[in-house]
């Protein structure tokens, strides 16, 4: 069960993933060596999941999203576990969901533009096994993006 302390350490994290040891102690009231310790505990327990680098991807050249829903044909165990395994897999989905009712995936998908995006809609999304239906919709504006949870 993680306290008080532990929220602000993660909150912390969360505004600066970057943070020294020492400058998070500070800022959360603690020396060092136990605020390295409970860090080493919610890595350890994995409430902290890891350390990545929030890269916008239209620096990177892929300024375009879209959501796509996603209606499965069957939703028998063996077809959900092929299309899990190849969604997970394509680095153009870049978020996926699978949701009670209908439909049955929420995936977010970047490319380029809109012709690269088509070609991906083409070549890969109506390639997945067990597809039945596909609906898209463009991301206009991104109001709000990896929050992360309220700690």
């Amino acid at each position: 069960m993680i306290d008080h302390i532990d929220r602000s350490i993660l909150r912390y994290l969360r505004e600066d993933g970057r943070i020294t040891a020492t400058a998070l102690a500070a800022k959360v009231g603690l020396t060092v060596a136990p605020c390295h310790r409970r860090l080493r505990e919610l890595e350890a327990s994995g409430v902290i999941r890891g350390y990545r680098a929030d890269i916008d991807p239209a620096a990177v050249g892929l300024g375009f999203e879209a959501i796509v829903f996603v209606t499965l044909r069957q939703v028998d165990r063996g077809t959900m576990e092929i299309f899990e395994n190849r969604v997970a897999a394509n680095p153009n989905i870049v978020e996926a969901q699978r949701l009670f009712g209908e439909p049955d995936y929420l995936l977010k998908v970047i490319a380029e533009d809109l012709p690269a995006y088509q070609r991906f809609y083409d070549a890969e999304l109506t390639s997945l096994p067990g597809v039945e239906r596909l609906i898209s919709t463009l991301v206009m504006k991104n109001l709000k993006a990896n929050a992360g949870p309220p700690v």
